[in-house]
């Protein structure tokens, strides 16, 4: 296993700008969470609804779901608290509403988690939970590996919440199409709301976590049959 970083030392945010770089070779880029149907559809046709879009799953359906899911993980990692790991893992696997988004969070929790063996940044402990919860969780998997980069939970939350809307934007860019100035405009306009999309994530209950969302399930549910796609959800 390599050496773990020291919580706040300069090694740990390398660890995180690592985590969450978009080089990351788990296949984020090959995700649009229902975004590319939404813009076959005609309801995202520009950088203004594209920005609407991105920001109500962010404030909507990321703050309350994903997003708390992924704090209770990185908590229940960094206090090797395995069995309720496992418990966070299979909601958030038994939450997603339609096959591609299933195998999405399967596809790349489990190529994260290849990953982290690769790298030896898991140890005995974490390496075998990720076992026992398999099929795992994105979410899962990136506590993990957060715990073994020494990387504090609020702010390996942040990264994955950004992470998210880059890819959201960079999928809005490829698809609308939209200019990189425009892209780069919404993903700084957009970013201000991740502060408060962290803060709701680690406030709320756990009786207050939801990831009813009946739009993106739609969007995701026809995409599978979408005609011609750039992405694989």
């Amino acid at each position: 296993m390599t050496q773990t970083p020291q919580a706040g030392s300069t090694l740990a945010l390398v660890r995180l700008l690592h985590l969450a770089s978009p080089t990351l070779p788990i296949g984020a880029y090959s995700y649009s969470q229902g975004l590319e149907w939404v813009v076959e559809r005609g309801d995202v046709r520009d950088a203004e609804s594209a920005r609407i879009w991105i920001g109500e799953m962010l404030e909507l359906v990321v703050a309350p779901g994903e997003a708390a899911i992924v704090w209770r993980l990185l908590e229940a990692a960094r206090g090797c608290e395995w069995n309720k790991a496992a418990d966070w893992n299979d909601f958030f696997r038994a939450s997603r509403e339609t096959a591609e988004l299933r195998a999405e969070t399967e596809q790349m929790g489990g190529s994260l988690a290849r990953l982290s063996r690769e790298l030896g940044v898991l140890d005995d402990g974490s390496d075998s939970a990720a076992e026992r919860m398999a099929p795992v969780t994105l979410p899962a998997a990136y506590a993990l590996v957060a715990r073994g980069f020494g990387i504090a939970p609020e702010k390996a939350l942040t990264a994955y919440v950004f992470s998210w809307l880059e890819n959201q934007v960079l999928c809005a860019m490829k698809t609308v199409p939209l200019g990189q100035f425009a892209g780069q405009r919404m993903l700084f306009d957009l970013g201000a709301r991740v502060p408060a999309t962290v803060t709701r994530a680690r406030s709320i209950g756990d009786d207050e976590i939801c990831t009813f969302a009946p739009g993106l399930a739609l969007a995701s549910s026809r995409h599978e049959t979408q005609y011609t796609r750039l992405f694989r959800s």
